[in-house]
């Protein structure tokens, strides 16, 4: 694909969209500059990591292109792509995004040069979806349906790998158990992802180790039921983790921050069985600065299909508060990350606000499904913390006269 290279959104004043014009006490936390590392963001919005289903082998394609870059062009300041498989076998579907071959470097560039070009930043989830790997991609099917991809549509049932042989479901495939040579080598596909992600001009890395994925199936009990190096004790279950921050911290610039997305809690407490749980997150957080991470991510859930989550409007908010009222009691500098239902300019302004201590949780909003619905969703928080801020120039004529209606 060939197009003209994108002209800098950037108004005469150099100023990124989404930049507060003049910051004073009186702006937002959310609308204030953070660096971290050697990235500088001008806002606390970020784009969520979310799956499209859109690419073809692991490649991405005009859609993200377009998708992306629609974010980037309306003033977040980090645009993070989507789950990206560090291994063929460890997509979740066939139309996954992929960075384990040197040919997926050249598209995600072409992002990436766009999101600069106005000014912004972009980052990557890297991930391996181990035991619910090479399922048909949800747009595919029925909402709630799973069904296996077989080799005539893409998958590779014969080639699922797990830190134990549990499948997530009946409806999965039972993967094979790693061996210690296979942790190994997908330890190497991290660190040559993330080289490959350097490569693409990318500005941030995100460790995916949430959501049930092989990360995440090591961290439990529930799923991780080996009697090696790689199981049993909390310092046995986080190796693999450690072990790829490591590898991946050693071939990226220190100028390049490094995130850790995990799910701070099974919800699996109830079954009376040892699972994963706040305490464990709080333990391995305090591991993660020494290791060169510099932000965690806090989700929930995903690893077990039994799993009853106490969903309430602050439910993840409040895991993320908690781990960080934990880390600086211990003097723990590490950023926090929240994500989920963060729906509201109210509630995105008073989950980073540093003047609310009561409030506070996070340093940046991970904002998702809201970005989905609404592209315009920083723009509007703008207008409605009053807040102003620079415009994309291509949209300055009808800044004034621009209302959002409340959804």
């Amino acid at each position: 694909m060939t197009l003209t290279k994108s002209t800098p959104s950037l108004s005469r004043a150099s100023l990124a969209t989404g930049t507060a014009i003049e910051v004073d006490e009186t702006v937002p936390t959310v609308f204030t500059p953070i660096k971290i590392r050697g990235l500088e963001l001008q806002n606390r919005f970020v784009v969520s990591p979310m799956g499209t289903w859109s690419a073809q082998d692991g490649h991405l394609t005009d859609f993200h292109l377009v998708h992306l870059g629609a974010f980037a062009f309306r003033g977040a300041a980090l645009t993070v792509v989507e789950s990206t498989a560090v291994a063929a076998n460890g997509r979740t579907s066939p139309q996954d995004s992929g960075l384990w071959q040197d040919s997926q470097v050249a598209p995600l560039k072409l992002v990436a040069d766009f999101v600069h070009a106005q000014g912004q930043k972009i980052g990557i989830q890297l991930n391996h979806a181990g035991v619910k790997a090479g399922m048909v991609a949800p747009r595919f099917l029925p909402k709630g349906e799973l069904k296996v991809a077989t080799e005539q549509e893409g998958g590779w049932p014969e080639d699922v790998w797990g830190p134990s042989t549990i499948p997530y479901t009946e409806a999965h495939i039972t993967p094979k158990a790693l061996t210690i040579k296979g942790i190994e080598t997908l330890i190497q596909n991290f660190a040559d992802a993330a080289r490959r992600a350097v490569e693409a001009g990318l500005d941030f890395i995100e460790i995916h180790g949430a959501h049930g994925y092989l990360i995440n199936q090591f961290l439990s009990p529930l799923t991780n039921q080996r009697t090696d190096e790689y199981g049993g004790s909390f310092e046995n279950r986080v190796r693999f983790v450690v072990r790829v921050i490591e590898a991946i911290r050693k071939v990226i610039p220190d100028t390049v921050p490094l995130s850790l997305r995990i799910s701070a809690i099974e919800w699996m407490e109830w079954s009376g069985k040892p699972s994963w749980d706040l305490d464990q997150s709080i333990r391995l957080a305090k591991l993660l600065p020494g290791l060169g991470v510099d932000i965690l991510d806090v989700s929930s859930g995903g690893n077990h299909k039994d799993q009853k989550i106490d969903i309430h409007p602050t439910y993840l908010l409040d895991l993320a508060s908690t781990i960080q009222t934990a880390l600086e009691k211990d003097g723990v500098d590490l950023l926090i990350a929240a994500v989920g239902l963060i729906n509201s300019p109210q509630i995105a302004r008073d989950v980073v606000q540093v003047d609310k201590a009561d409030s506070v949780r996070a340093d940046l909003v991970f904002v998702g499904r809201r970005f989905l619905k609404e592209p315009e969703f920083l723009l509007k928080s703008a207008q409605e913390l009053g807040v102003k801020i620079q415009w994309p120039y291509q949209y300055e004529m009808i800044r004034s006269n621009t209302h959002w209606r409340h959804s």
